[in-house]
Protein backbone atom coordinates (compact mmCIF):
# COMPACT_ATOMS: atom_id res chain seq x y z
CA UNK A 1 0.00 0.00 0.00
CA UNK A 2 1.65 3.41 -1.12
CA UNK A 3 2.58 6.12 1.98
CA UNK A 4 2.37 9.06 1.58
CA UNK A 5 5.19 11.13 0.97
CA UNK A 6 4.22 13.75 3.79
CA UNK A 7 2.21 12.71 6.59
CA UNK A 8 2.73 8.92 5.91
CA UNK A 9 -0.53 7.76 5.79
CA UNK A 10 -1.11 4.03 3.91
CA UNK A 11 -3.82 4.50 1.41
CA UNK A 12 -5.64 2.08 -1.11
CA UNK A 13 -3.32 0.03 -4.35
CA UNK A 14 -5.00 2.81 -6.74
CA UNK A 15 -4.91 6.12 -4.94
CA UNK A 16 -3.65 8.65 -6.67
CA UNK A 17 -3.94 11.29 -3.13
CA UNK A 18 -3.07 10.83 0.42
CA UNK A 19 -6.84 10.28 1.70
CA UNK A 20 -5.67 11.87 4.93
CA UNK A 21 -3.73 15.36 3.64
CA UNK A 22 -4.92 15.48 -0.48
CA UNK A 23 -0.75 14.96 -1.03
CA UNK A 24 -0.23 13.71 -4.60
CA UNK A 25 1.10 9.80 -4.39
CA UNK A 26 4.11 8.78 -6.24
CA UNK A 27 2.94 5.32 -7.11
CA UNK A 28 5.84 3.07 -8.58
CA UNK A 29 4.68 0.58 -10.68
CA UNK A 30 6.48 -2.87 -11.73
CA UNK A 31 8.71 -2.29 -14.50
CA UNK A 32 8.66 -6.26 -15.75
CA UNK A 33 6.51 -6.59 -19.09
CA UNK A 34 5.66 -9.06 -21.25
CA UNK A 35 5.83 -8.83 -24.90
CA UNK A 36 6.27 -10.47 -28.10
CA UNK A 37 9.05 -8.64 -29.94
CA UNK A 38 10.86 -9.53 -33.53
CA UNK A 39 14.71 -9.46 -32.59
CA UNK A 40 17.34 -9.23 -35.64
CA UNK A 41 20.83 -10.01 -35.20
CA UNK A 42 23.85 -8.39 -37.33
CA UNK A 43 27.10 -9.72 -37.39
CA UNK A 44 30.20 -9.19 -39.72
CA UNK A 45 31.34 -12.21 -41.07
CA UNK A 46 35.33 -12.66 -40.60
CA UNK A 47 35.98 -9.95 -38.73
CA UNK A 48 39.30 -11.30 -36.78
CA UNK A 49 40.56 -11.62 -40.09
CA UNK A 50 39.68 -8.19 -41.50
CA UNK A 51 40.89 -6.33 -38.37
CA UNK A 52 44.58 -8.15 -38.61
CA UNK A 53 45.26 -6.52 -41.85
CA UNK A 54 44.30 -3.13 -40.91
CA UNK A 55 46.25 -0.28 -38.72
CA UNK A 56 43.89 -0.13 -35.87
CA UNK A 57 42.94 3.32 -36.69
CA UNK A 58 41.74 2.55 -40.00
CA UNK A 59 39.66 -0.60 -38.39
CA UNK A 60 38.39 2.16 -36.37
CA UNK A 61 36.99 4.20 -39.43
CA UNK A 62 35.87 1.10 -41.12
CA UNK A 63 33.89 -0.03 -38.33
CA UNK A 64 32.56 3.43 -37.77
CA UNK A 65 31.11 3.14 -41.41
CA UNK A 66 30.06 -0.27 -41.10
CA UNK A 67 27.78 0.62 -37.75
CA UNK A 68 26.95 4.32 -39.11
CA UNK A 69 25.44 2.10 -42.47
CA UNK A 70 23.49 -0.22 -40.50
CA UNK A 71 22.22 2.28 -37.92
CA UNK A 72 20.34 4.54 -40.75
CA UNK A 73 18.72 1.49 -42.24
CA UNK A 74 16.93 0.12 -38.54
CA UNK A 75 16.39 4.21 -37.94
CA UNK A 76 14.13 3.61 -41.03
CA UNK A 77 12.34 0.80 -40.20
CA UNK A 78 12.09 2.42 -36.57
CA UNK A 79 14.14 -0.46 -35.07
CA UNK A 80 15.80 -0.10 -31.74
CA UNK A 81 19.62 -0.72 -31.43
CA UNK A 82 19.72 -2.76 -27.88
CA UNK A 83 23.18 -3.56 -28.34
CA UNK A 84 26.42 -2.99 -30.05
CA UNK A 85 28.50 -6.51 -29.58
CA UNK A 86 31.60 -6.39 -30.93
CA UNK A 87 31.55 -6.47 -34.49
CA UNK A 88 27.77 -7.43 -34.12
CA UNK A 89 24.43 -5.77 -33.63
CA UNK A 90 21.29 -7.00 -31.20
CA UNK A 91 18.20 -5.26 -32.78
CA UNK A 92 14.45 -4.83 -31.48
CA UNK A 93 11.18 -4.35 -32.85
CA UNK A 94 8.36 -3.92 -30.99
CA UNK A 95 10.27 -2.64 -28.19
CA UNK A 96 10.49 -0.08 -26.91
CA UNK A 97 8.36 1.00 -29.43
CA UNK A 98 5.51 -1.66 -30.60
CA UNK A 99 4.31 -1.53 -34.62
CA UNK A 100 1.30 -3.69 -36.17
CA UNK A 101 4.10 -5.13 -38.44
CA UNK A 102 7.55 -4.84 -36.43
CA UNK A 103 8.34 -8.83 -38.20
CA UNK A 104 7.69 -6.89 -41.63
CA UNK A 105 10.16 -4.11 -40.24
CA UNK A 106 12.92 -6.36 -38.93
CA UNK A 107 13.08 -8.40 -42.19
CA UNK A 108 12.87 -4.91 -44.36
CA UNK A 109 15.43 -3.55 -42.31
CA UNK A 110 17.70 -6.88 -42.41
CA UNK A 111 17.41 -7.39 -46.17
CA UNK A 112 18.13 -2.60 -46.52
CA UNK A 113 21.66 -3.74 -44.17
CA UNK A 114 22.62 -6.56 -46.76
CA UNK A 115 22.02 -4.27 -49.87
CA UNK A 116 23.68 -0.90 -48.13
CA UNK A 117 26.61 -2.71 -46.83
CA UNK A 118 27.17 -3.86 -50.61
CA UNK A 119 27.00 -0.23 -51.16
CA UNK A 120 29.65 0.82 -48.27
CA UNK A 121 31.70 -2.21 -50.34
CA UNK A 122 32.13 0.20 -52.93
CA UNK A 123 33.49 2.69 -51.18
CA UNK A 124 36.29 0.82 -49.30
CA UNK A 125 37.27 -1.00 -52.04
CA UNK A 126 38.46 1.97 -53.20
CA UNK A 127 39.44 3.39 -49.94
CA UNK A 128 40.83 0.22 -48.47
CA UNK A 129 40.84 -2.59 -50.80
CA UNK A 130 38.29 -4.52 -48.48
CA UNK A 131 34.82 -6.17 -48.96
CA UNK A 132 32.70 -6.65 -46.03
CA UNK A 133 29.93 -9.68 -45.77
CA UNK A 134 26.92 -9.62 -43.06
CA UNK A 135 25.00 -12.30 -41.65
CA UNK A 136 21.57 -12.02 -39.96
CA UNK A 137 19.43 -14.04 -37.90
CA UNK A 138 15.67 -12.79 -36.83
CA UNK A 139 12.98 -14.60 -34.53
CA UNK A 140 9.98 -13.03 -32.70
CA UNK A 141 8.94 -14.66 -29.64
CA UNK A 142 7.89 -13.48 -26.26
CA UNK A 143 10.07 -11.97 -24.10
CA UNK A 144 10.35 -10.18 -20.59
CA UNK A 145 11.07 -6.26 -20.24
CA UNK A 146 12.27 -5.44 -17.07
CA UNK A 147 15.18 -3.26 -15.29
CA UNK A 148 18.71 -3.80 -15.45
CA UNK A 149 20.07 -6.95 -14.13
CA UNK A 150 22.89 -7.94 -12.42
CA UNK A 151 24.85 -4.84 -12.97
CA UNK A 152 25.52 -5.36 -16.15
CA UNK A 153 24.88 -1.65 -17.30
CA UNK A 154 21.90 -1.88 -20.01
CA UNK A 155 18.29 -0.63 -18.99
CA UNK A 156 15.37 -2.15 -19.80
CA UNK A 157 16.64 -6.01 -20.63
CA UNK A 158 15.15 -8.30 -22.58
CA UNK A 159 15.24 -11.43 -21.31
CA UNK A 160 13.73 -15.09 -23.00
CA UNK A 161 15.19 -17.51 -25.30
CA UNK A 162 13.84 -15.19 -28.17
CA UNK A 163 17.22 -12.78 -28.53
CA UNK A 164 19.09 -16.26 -27.74
CA UNK A 165 17.44 -17.95 -31.14
CA UNK A 166 17.76 -14.82 -32.73
CA UNK A 167 21.73 -15.37 -32.74
CA UNK A 168 21.85 -19.00 -33.47
CA UNK A 169 20.28 -18.30 -36.73
CA UNK A 170 22.70 -15.83 -37.34
CA UNK A 171 25.25 -18.50 -36.73
CA UNK A 172 23.65 -20.87 -39.67
CA UNK A 173 23.02 -17.88 -42.47
CA UNK A 174 25.64 -18.11 -45.43
CA UNK A 175 27.35 -14.49 -45.71
CA UNK A 176 24.96 -12.04 -47.07
CA UNK A 177 22.02 -13.90 -45.91
CA UNK A 178 18.65 -13.30 -43.73
CA UNK A 179 17.53 -16.40 -41.90
CA UNK A 180 14.02 -16.28 -39.98
CA UNK A 181 12.57 -18.13 -37.70
CA UNK A 182 9.30 -20.71 -38.11
CA UNK A 183 7.15 -17.83 -36.25
CA UNK A 184 8.56 -14.99 -37.87
CA UNK A 185 7.51 -16.41 -41.02
CA UNK A 186 4.03 -17.22 -40.70
CA UNK A 187 3.28 -13.83 -39.21
CA UNK A 188 5.49 -12.37 -42.75
CA UNK A 189 2.71 -15.22 -45.19
CA UNK A 190 3.37 -14.33 -48.51
CA UNK A 191 5.19 -11.01 -47.90
CA UNK A 192 8.54 -12.50 -48.76
CA UNK A 193 9.44 -14.95 -50.89
CA UNK A 194 11.87 -17.86 -49.09
CA UNK A 195 13.87 -20.85 -49.37
CA UNK A 196 13.22 -23.56 -46.88
CA UNK A 197 16.37 -24.81 -44.43
CA UNK A 198 14.94 -27.42 -42.65
CA UNK A 199 15.27 -27.51 -39.04
CA UNK A 200 19.32 -27.68 -38.43
CA UNK A 201 21.18 -27.95 -35.02
CA UNK A 202 20.78 -24.63 -33.02
CA UNK A 203 23.18 -24.73 -29.76
CA UNK A 204 21.45 -24.62 -26.94
CA UNK A 205 17.98 -24.68 -28.63
CA UNK A 206 16.38 -28.53 -27.67
CA UNK A 207 13.43 -28.07 -29.81
CA UNK A 208 13.93 -28.38 -33.51
CA UNK A 209 12.96 -25.27 -34.98
CA UNK A 210 11.90 -24.69 -39.13
CA UNK A 211 14.31 -21.92 -40.18
CA UNK A 212 13.75 -19.90 -43.65
CA UNK A 213 15.99 -18.02 -45.90
CA UNK A 214 14.21 -14.66 -46.89
CA UNK A 215 15.36 -13.84 -50.66
CA UNK A 216 13.62 -10.80 -51.86
CA UNK A 217 10.23 -8.94 -50.80
CA UNK A 218 7.23 -10.43 -52.98
CA UNK A 219 5.25 -8.30 -55.41
CA UNK A 220 1.88 -8.61 -52.81
CA UNK A 221 0.48 -4.96 -52.70
CA UNK A 222 -1.75 -5.66 -49.76
CA UNK A 223 -0.98 -7.65 -46.70
CA UNK A 224 -4.42 -9.55 -46.77
CA UNK A 225 -3.23 -10.56 -50.70
CA UNK A 226 0.14 -11.55 -48.98
CA UNK A 227 -2.01 -14.08 -46.54
CA UNK A 228 -4.39 -15.05 -49.27
CA UNK A 229 -1.36 -17.15 -50.66
CA UNK A 230 -1.26 -18.71 -47.89
CA UNK A 231 -4.84 -19.45 -46.97
CA UNK A 232 -6.92 -16.77 -45.10
CA UNK A 233 -8.87 -18.02 -41.93
CA UNK A 234 -12.77 -17.64 -42.56
CA UNK A 235 -14.49 -14.61 -41.20
CA UNK A 236 -16.30 -15.29 -38.07
CA UNK A 237 -18.13 -13.28 -35.73
CA UNK A 238 -18.59 -10.55 -38.21
CA UNK A 239 -22.11 -11.05 -39.34
CA UNK A 240 -23.57 -7.76 -38.21
CA UNK A 241 -20.82 -5.67 -39.11
CA UNK A 242 -20.98 -6.95 -42.84
CA UNK A 243 -24.88 -6.74 -43.25
CA UNK A 244 -24.51 -2.54 -42.38
CA UNK A 245 -21.24 -2.34 -45.35
CA UNK A 246 -23.56 -4.63 -47.70
CA UNK A 247 -26.53 -2.14 -46.90
CA UNK A 248 -24.41 0.57 -47.67
CA UNK A 249 -22.65 -0.70 -50.61
CA UNK A 250 -26.48 -1.41 -51.39
CA UNK A 251 -27.40 2.15 -51.45
CA UNK A 252 -24.44 3.20 -53.24
CA UNK A 253 -25.74 1.07 -56.01
CA UNK A 254 -29.24 2.51 -55.81
CA UNK A 255 -27.33 6.18 -56.28
CA UNK A 256 -27.29 7.13 -53.03
CA UNK A 257 -23.70 7.86 -51.97
CA UNK A 258 -21.91 6.32 -48.85
CA UNK A 259 -19.18 6.94 -46.83
CA UNK A 260 -17.95 4.08 -43.94
CA UNK A 261 -15.61 4.49 -41.66
CA UNK A 262 -14.13 0.75 -40.29
CA UNK A 263 -11.96 1.00 -37.12
CA UNK A 264 -10.76 -0.42 -34.04
CA UNK A 265 -7.28 -1.92 -32.51
CA UNK A 266 -4.89 -3.23 -34.93
CA UNK A 267 -5.79 -7.10 -35.43
CA UNK A 268 -9.38 -7.44 -35.16
CA UNK A 269 -9.92 -8.10 -38.68
CA UNK A 270 -11.07 -5.00 -40.34
CA UNK A 271 -8.80 -5.63 -43.17
CA UNK A 272 -10.79 -8.59 -43.69
CA UNK A 273 -14.16 -7.22 -42.76
CA UNK A 274 -13.58 -5.01 -46.10
CA UNK A 275 -11.97 -7.78 -48.12
CA UNK A 276 -14.90 -9.83 -47.27
CA UNK A 277 -17.11 -6.83 -48.76
CA UNK A 278 -14.37 -6.71 -52.22
CA UNK A 279 -15.76 -10.21 -52.84
CA UNK A 280 -19.57 -9.64 -52.19
CA UNK A 281 -19.42 -6.20 -54.58
CA UNK A 282 -18.38 -7.61 -57.68
CA UNK A 283 -21.22 -9.57 -58.52
CA UNK A 284 -22.16 -6.29 -58.93
CA UNK A 285 -20.17 -5.43 -61.85
CA UNK A 286 -18.24 -3.39 -58.51
CA UNK A 287 -14.87 -1.70 -59.41
CA UNK A 288 -12.72 -0.56 -56.93
CA UNK A 289 -9.40 1.95 -56.33
CA UNK A 290 -7.92 0.59 -53.15
CA UNK A 291 -5.31 3.36 -51.41
CA UNK A 292 -3.10 1.96 -48.46
CA UNK A 293 -0.68 4.10 -46.79
CA UNK A 294 2.62 2.32 -45.59
CA UNK A 295 3.12 2.07 -41.45
CA UNK A 296 6.39 2.21 -42.37
CA UNK A 297 6.39 5.23 -44.82
CA UNK A 298 3.33 6.95 -44.41
CA UNK A 299 3.11 7.00 -48.00
CA UNK A 300 -0.22 6.13 -49.54
CA UNK A 301 -0.46 3.72 -52.89
CA UNK A 302 -3.26 3.80 -55.41
CA UNK A 303 -4.13 0.04 -55.96
CA UNK A 304 -6.61 -0.60 -58.92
Amino acid sequence: MPACPSCGRENAEDARFCSACGTALVVESPREQRKVVTVLFCDLVGSTTLASRFDPEEWRETMGAYYETCGKVIARFDGHVAQYLGDGLLVYFGYPRAHEDDAQRAVRAGLGIIEAVGQLNTVLAEQHGVSLSVRLGCHTGLVVVGDEVGGTGQDDMVLGDTPNIAARLQGVAAPNTLVIGALTHQILGGLFAYEALGAPPLKGVAAPLEVYRVLYESTARTRLEALASTGLTPLVGRESELQLLEKAWGQAVDGHGQVVVVTGEAGIGKSRLVKALTEYAPAQQAWFTHFQCSPSTNTPRSIR
